[in-house]
Parts: C-alpha cells; sequence; structure tokens
C-alpha cells in the first residue's frame, strides 16, 4: 500500500521552480477594454463627444496614460461613429425638408407625438437609478405619444383611400345620409376616422396622404438601416473574434492626415514612462484615488550595527525585487495559473509638467532623455519633476487595473515614504451590454425592427437636427479656435476614466482589496529590509506600517522616531524619545508644526 503512494509523490514534485517570467498578456490595441470603449462610441454619444473633443479638438493636450487600452483606436472608432451619424442624419432631415415641401400639413402633424415621446426619453434618462415619480411620467408620455402615432397614421391611411373631408359634402350629417333613413344614429368607425381627419387633416388631398405615408416609411427605412449597421459593426469588426486584427480594422484607414498624426501620437504618449502632466490633474488616467500612505520615520541608528549611506535608489532596489516575486504562483498550482498578479508590471516614470514646452513635439521621449530625467528625479524632492516607482495589475480582462505608484525621500536622516493607489474601475455595463443588443436587434423578428423604426419617425428630425447642429458646431471651432497652434497642456481627461463604472462588483472589489494589500505589504517590507542592511533600527516602523494597514488613525508611544500620516500630515518630535502624528491638524499650543516652542 505505502509504495503505491510513491509515483504520486514523484510527479506532484517539481523538477524545476516555477518561472518568474509572466505568461503572454493581450497587447493594449486588442485588450476587452479598448473594444468595449470603441462599442460605446457607437452606444453613447455623448461619450463620443467627450472623445472627440479631448483627443481630436484639443490636439494641444498630451494623451492620458492608458493603462490596459489603447487610446487612438476608441478615437478612430468615435470618429466613424460621429461620421455615419451624421450621414443618417442628413439623410433623414433631407426626407422631412421634401415631406414638408410635398405634403405640407399631413407630415407636420406628426411632429406632435415625437414632442410627447421626446420628453419621455428625457424624464427616463440613461442613468439606471431614477426617481419613481420620473418613471411613471415617461411612462405616461412615452405611451399617449404612441396612441397619438397610432391614430394619426390610421387617419392618414383613411385619407390616402379617399375617405377624408369631402368639401362639396360637408354640410351634410357625418352620421349618414339626409336622404336615407335608414341610417345608423351612432357613429361607425369610419365616421370617427373621417372626423379626426377632419380636425387634423383639413384640406389634406389623398395624394398628399399617399406622399406622407411613402415619406414616412423611407424614414423608417432609415432608422433601421442606421440600427443595423451599428449592430453589423459591433457583431463584425468590433466582435471579439475580428476585433484582435487592427490591420483589418476600417477605422483605422481612410481617416485625414490630421487624423493619423494625432494618432501617432497619442500611440507614443500613451505608454512611456515619462507622463506629461497638468498640475491640477497629476494622475489623470490612472483611475480613482484609492487610500494613500505617507509615512514620515526618522532614521535612529541601530547601536548593534555599522551604519551604511542610504539613499531613494537603494530603498528601491530592495521594494523591486520583492514586488516581482509576487508574479511566481504557487509552488504545486502550475505554470498555467491564472492569477492576474502573473502579470503585474513594475517599471519606473517620470512626471514632467506640460508648462514650458513650445511644442507637443518638444516632449523629451527619446530614451536618452528620459534615462537623464529618471537619475536625477529619483534622488531629489523636487516640486514638479517627480519619480515613482509604477506597480499595475491588470485583472477582468484588462478592465480592474490597479495601479501603486512608491515614492520614497531621504534627507536630513529622515525617511519619507509614499505609496499612493489608484483603481481603474470596469467598463460600464452598457458598453458591456453592447454586443447583446446589437444581437437582439439582429435576431428581431421583422415586425419587431419595424415597430421600431415607426416609433422612432416622429423623434427623428430633432435628433437628427441636433446632430447636425452639433456638427456645424464642432467645426466652427476647429476652424476658429487656434488649438493646432495652442501652446502643449496636459490631459483634462482619460477616454478610459469616462468609460469607467461607478462601482465594482463585490469580487473586483475583492480582488483590488488582495492586489493592493499584496503590494503594500512587500513595498513595506523592501524598505524594512533597506533600513536593516544601512544599520537602522526597524521594529517601530514595522510596529507603525502595522497599524497605518490596519486602518489606524492614532498612534500611542513611539521612541525616539517622527512620523507622519496621511494628507498634509506634519511631523514633531521632542527630546523624552516621545512623537506624536498629525493628519492635517492644527499644531499643539505653544509650538508649531516643527515642534519649536
Amino acid at each position: 500500500m505505502s509504495t503505491a503512494h510513491v509515483p504520486r509523490q514523484a510527479q506532484s514534485t517539481p523538477a524545476a521552480p516555477p518561472s518568474s517570467a509572466p505568461p503572454p498578456s493581450t497587447p493594449p490595441h486588442a485588450s476587452e477594454a479598448t473594444r468595449l470603449l470603441c462599442a460605446g462610441t457607437y452606444l453613447d454619444p455623448g461619450y463620443r463627444d467627450r472623445v472627440i473633443e479631448e483627443l481630436h479638438l484639443n490636439e494641444q493636450r498630451f494623451a492620458a496614460p492608458s493603462f490596459g487600452l489603447d487610446a487612438a483606436r476608441v478615437l478612430a472608432h468615435a470618429l466613424r461613429a460621429r461620421r455615419q451619424e451624421l450621414q443618417w442624419s442628413g439623410a433623414v432631415l433631407g426626407l422631412w425638408l421634401v415631406g414638408f415641401a410635398l405634403a405640407g400639413r399631413a407630415l407636420t402633424v406628426y411632429l406632435f407625438p415625437g414632442v410627447y415621446l421626446l420628453i419621455g426619453a428625457w424624464l427616463r434618462g440613461r442613468t439606471p437609478e431614477v426617481p419613481q415619480y420620473r418613471l411613471v411620467l415617461a411612462f405616461l408620455f412615452r405611451w399617449w405619444g404612441r396612441i397619438v402615432l397610432a391614430v394619426l397614421l390610421a387617419v392618414t391611411l383613411f385619407t390616402a383611400f379617399g375617405g377624408g373631408p369631402d368639401d362639396t359634402s360637408s354640410s351634410s350629417s357625418p352620421y349618414g345620409s339626409d336622404s336615407d333613413p335608414y341610417a345608423s344614429d351612432s357613429p361607425t368607425t369610419g365616421d370617427a376616422l373621417r372626423l379626426a381627419g377632419d380636425a387634423l387633416g383639413a384640406g389634406v388631398k389623398p395624394w398628399q396622404a399617399w406622399a406622407t405615408l411613402v415619406l414616412f416609411a423611407l424614414i423608417a427605412l432609415c432608422l433601421a438601416g442606421q440600427r443595423e449597421q451599428l449592430a453589423r459593426v459591433i457583431t463584425g469588426e468590433l466582435s471579439g473574434e475580428r476585433f484582435p486584427d487592427a490591420a483589418a480594422d476600417p477605422a483605422e484607414r481612410g481617416e485625414s492626415r490630421r487624423f493619423q498624426w494625432l494618432k501617432q501620437r497619442i500611440r507614443t504618449e500613451q505608454h512611456v514612462p515619462l507622463i506629461m502632466y497638468h498640475e491640477a490633474r497629476p494622475f489623470c488616467g490612472a483611475g480613482a484615488a484609492h487610500e494613500d500612505w505617507v509615512l514620515a520615520v526618522e532614521l535612529k541608528p541601530d547601536p548593534l550595527k555599522k551604519q551604511q549611506p542610504i539613499g531613494n535608489r537603494l530603498v528601491l532596489e530592495k521594494i523591486r525585487p520583492l514586488v516581482e516575486r509576487l508574479r511566481l504562483p504557487a509552488e504545486y498550482a502550475g505554470p498555467g495559473v491564472r492569477d492576474r498578479l502573473r502579470w503585474l508590471a513594475v517599471d519606473e516614470c517620470v512626471f514632467l509638467p506640460a508648462e514650458g514646452l513650445l511644442r507637443r513635439e518638444s516632449a523629451p521621449y527619446d530614451r536618452d532623455a528620459f534615462e537623464q530625467h529618471r537619475s536625477h528625479a529619483v534622488e531629489e524632492g523636487a516640486e514638479k519633476r517627480r519619480h515613482f516607482l509604477r506597480i499595475r495589475v491588470s485583472g477582468w480582462e484588462e478592465e480592474l487595473v490597479v495601479t501603486v505608484f512608491v515614492r520614497i525621500h531621504t534627507q536630513g536622516r529622515m525617511l519619507v515614504l509614499e505609496v499612493i493607489p489608484h483603481v481603474l474601475l470596469p467598463v460600464r455595463e452598457d458598453f458591456k451590454d453592447a454586443d447583446r443588443i446589437a444581437h437582439r436587434f439582429r435576431g428581431n423578428s421583422l415586425f419587431g425592427k419595424a415597430a421600431w423604426a415607426v416609433g422612432g419617425v416622429p423623434r427623428s428630425p430633432v435628433r437628427s437636427l441636433v446632430v447636425v447642429c452639433k456638427a456645424a458646431v464642432y467645426g466652427w471651432r476647429l476652424l476658429t479656435g487656434g488649438y493646432a497652434n495652442a501652446l502643449p497642456d496636459g490631459p483634462a481627461l482619460s477616454v478610459r476614466e469616462l468609460g469607467a463604472a461607478a462601482a465594482a462588483s463585490q469580487f473586483q472589489e475583492m480582488d483590488v482589496s488582495r492586489y493592493l494589500k499584496s503590494i503594500q505589504d512587500r513595498v513595506a517590507n523592501g524598505v524594512r529590509a533597506a533600513l536593516a542592511e544601512a544599520g537602522y533600527q526597524t521594529g517601530e516602523f514595522i510596529q507603525q506600517i502595522n497599524h497605518i494597514s490596519n486602518g489606524g488613525v492614532h498612534i500611542g508611544r513611539v521612541e525616539g522616531s517622527t512620523f507622519a500620516v496621511g494628507d498634509h500630515s506634519s511631523a514633531s518630535s521632542a527630546s523624552s524619545a516621545s512623537s506624536s502624528v498629525n493628519g492635517g491638524s492644527a499644531p499643539q499650543k505653544g509650538s508649531d508644526a516643527h515642534g519649536d516652542e
């Protein structure tokens, strides 16, 4: 019995330790986040307009860092979606103008149900959480508009087949002929339609009614064609099978030289470790700020060890290998383990202000210039140029991105540790539903598609006019705004942050917590190891790290050291070997922020 277990033990023991090299990851241009954001430009005109304004209109702005996506490809599809929408809107407006000229009042009356339908859509809004009273009002307005539309269509059909008002017999009773003693005293359905025609379509001839019906059908066909084209784009070039092939993407081709130049600039700027930033938005593109650590500890020599020089680079070199070991899977997990920590990326980045440059192309993106900035910035505590160790984990198909910026500064026998986490939440839920929306429309019955198109006709002139006017305003701003020769500026927003959901799911929040705690623990261990090797005490540093990581806000008696935790922190020390910590509050009476009386 015991020998039966020997082969199993031999097979379960790995011959070599697991490789630290991460498995191949999805390139940014083919990631799921990029695909969903591209689909979002077709689904949400508001999102599309902001993408175009940031990346296309304001060409003087640097592109925000893009984590797990290609912003240039999102811009390409945003421009394509706007161009397609503008073409369909122009066709719809043209048909309405022809209809007004031919049918006159017979087509004009269809604007009234459109008003009700637009009000209903406005009351409903796009957000999932809407007050109940607005939902009720939206329901009433929408259905009243549909009822009015159905009545108008019935009246138009009745008039087209010769059932409209007759001027020669207008004086006769609508309930029957005076010469017919057997005429019914109660109105029939035809009488009701005739009365509605008298009220809504007085003076409308049968040929005008036919012209109205034909133009109405053509407008409905345009709306259905636009919807069908959107569905084909999502199920075609934006499908999961075809999207990774960027070379075959029609949105990447056939654009102007200006777009091609912008596309190259964005792809040069969005993934480099040199970040040109705006002073008010230094971490634009990284997502929402998480709970940060700002820890200042006095370097207290260990009497049992020989002190050695300690610098920022030395501490970072201790942190980096510890963090990179998070890529290693468990000993018996096997090389195919899918833990997202295996895709953990560690690099060094330098933040530079965009102010002072004369041209966007003047940014020092070449390797030699970056190395020079990196070597100087790592050992300085400058205000505008800052160096960070950047640690990034991308999960949930590149949708959930956790980025931790780590900065070390040693001066005046003090060590300052800054750990600044940011979290990019997953893509919006309505963008994720793009595949379902497209397949549901393409799989719908002919009657369902026709009903949707007919219901959209009364609203189409207003919506098409809005699209055309917005395009005209954009063109005017592009021609007269002077953006091409403007001084360079940092990014104002990130297309990835614009497309992020308001909240993460419980599983995603658990993953964020796991990633952050793992990274923060390795960073703290790296700092502790650097302090110990340089001959400084580490016990109180470990104590305070544990306290901060557990969410503590009060630090008790700390022998011989000084700490500051939180935003706008200040620290004080006294000769009595005790220290206090301020989280941004005013100093105690009788002393300033540095502990001087």
